[in-house]
């Protein structure tokens, strides 16, 4: 019989304890602090987001029920709610902030050899992003609109699995476009994202860093054809209407992106819905381009996942640091989750596998063994020895 640590234990072992000490240090975190220390904060919260706990009574009251083992979860003294909302109120968030990219860039290395639903070798990215509405009475801070506030969620996710490569968070004021300016781009990398990121300027410095983009024209875009690509009857039949190469006609757009563009119309069958997409790569397939927007849908499941999953629409206070403090925990322990996913080989997935540790975080059996289904086992010896009733 096991009889090792607690699943919540087990889980925290994959947690970088020594780097998550260095980005303390760098925003001196536990300055001044005598009980209440950030690793304790972010034990805290990490059982509020497994264990689905909808505010501070519901944490105070839950971890004051499990009594003694709450040492064991690395949390020494007992936590009254209005200790965790000072703490999420002043402690720095870009601690959680620094840490959760300290995590990102271990599991995106686990995740480097995942199947994409396209044949294509490069690097690809899908960038979106989610909003999260707040109330403009408790949070006036989060500017959106006159009646609103918001926050978004800027991420820009690796298609070889669910891995956030780069997640801003910004007031809901903030347009989706300005976010190309705050990436890295990596050479001979795709970037595929939706109409809202089109804008020449930014889309030209794709170009000159040597990247490519994916991404759907809007209906006003001015471009003038100069050739056309004919379309193999293959294509046409899986929606490729047609292959252009195009420029921009109108006077700014021209300024900003001089080159030629690559234009392709695509009819998507099944539901009778027409795409144009601009890209400017002129080697990939028609075809390809199309399924690489298509997979930009995988953006949409992980913020839909996460809303779902995760507590990021309920927060435990309403300041800016304490709801970004939240977010970046909630982000911290997906992709925990995910590197336990891959380093145990677990085939469940992330929505079973979070099922399960919420009812079993105190439970001293392996991680393994709690995510295996156990097979009944009957006593032979005892059932050898049972009357048979119709035995005459």
């Amino acid at each position: 019989m096991y009889s090792g640590t607690t699943i919540f234990s087990q889980i925290m072992k994959f947690f970088p304890r020594y780097d998550f000490e260095k980005c303390v240090n760098r925003y001196r975190g536990n300055y001044k602090v005598r009980s209440f220390s950030c690793i304790e904060q972010f034990y805290c919260m990490a059982f509020a987001q497994l264990t689905y706990r909808e505010s501070l009574r519901d944490i105070e009251a839950c971890l004051e029920a499990i009594g003694s083992r709450r040492y064991h979860m690395g949390i020494q003294f007992p936590v009254s709610r209005s200790t965790l909302a000072d703490a999420n109120e002043n402690r720095d968030w870009r601690i959680y902030a620094d840490i959760a990219q300290v995590l990102i860039h271990h599991a995106r290395k686990l995740y480097a050899n995942e199947e994409l639903n396209v044949e294509l070798s490069n690097t690809v990215y899908a960038l979106d992003s989610t909003t999260i509405d707040l109330c403009l009475t408790l949070f006036p801070w989060a500017t959106f609109r006159t009646t609103k506030s918001a926050v978004k969620m800027h991420t820009l996710l690796d298609l070889r699995g669910p891995i956030p490569a780069f997640i801003q968070i910004t007031d809901g004021s903030v347009h989706d476009i300005n976010i190309l300016d705050q990436l890295i781009l990596e050479p001979g990398s795709f970037y595929v994202m939706d109409r809202g990121y089109l804008g020449f300027k930014r889309l030209y410095k794709i170009q000159t860093d040597h990247a490519f983009f994916v991404i759907r024209s809007k209906t006003n875009s001015q471009l003038k054809r100069r050739y056309s690509a004919p379309v193999d009857k293959e294509a046409w039949d899986l929606g490729v209407r047609s292959d252009q190469t195009v420029i921009l006609t109108e006077f700014y757009s021209a300024k900003d992106y001089p080159e030629p563009l690559r234009r392709i119309r695509f009819l998507d069958i099944e539901r009778k819905r027409r795409f144009t997409f601009l890209t400017n790569n002129f080697q990939i397939s028609a075809l390809t381009c199309a399924k690489l927007y298509k997979n930009r849908w995988a953006v949409e499941l992980f913020f839909k996942w996460i809303k779902q999953h995760l507590r990021i629409k309920a927060f435990y206070g309403t300041s800016e640091n304490a709801v970004k403090t939240q977010l970046w925990i909630a982000v911290t322990v997906y992709v925990l989750i995910a590197i336990i996913r891959k380093e145990l080989r677990i085939e469940k997935t992330f929505y079973e596998i979070l099922q399960i540790f919420s009812l079993t975080q105190f439970e001293k059996m392996s991680i393994n063994q709690v995510l295996t289904p156990a097979e009944p086992q009957f006593d032979n010896a005892e059932t050898a020895i049972q009357l048979n009733l119709f035995d005459l």
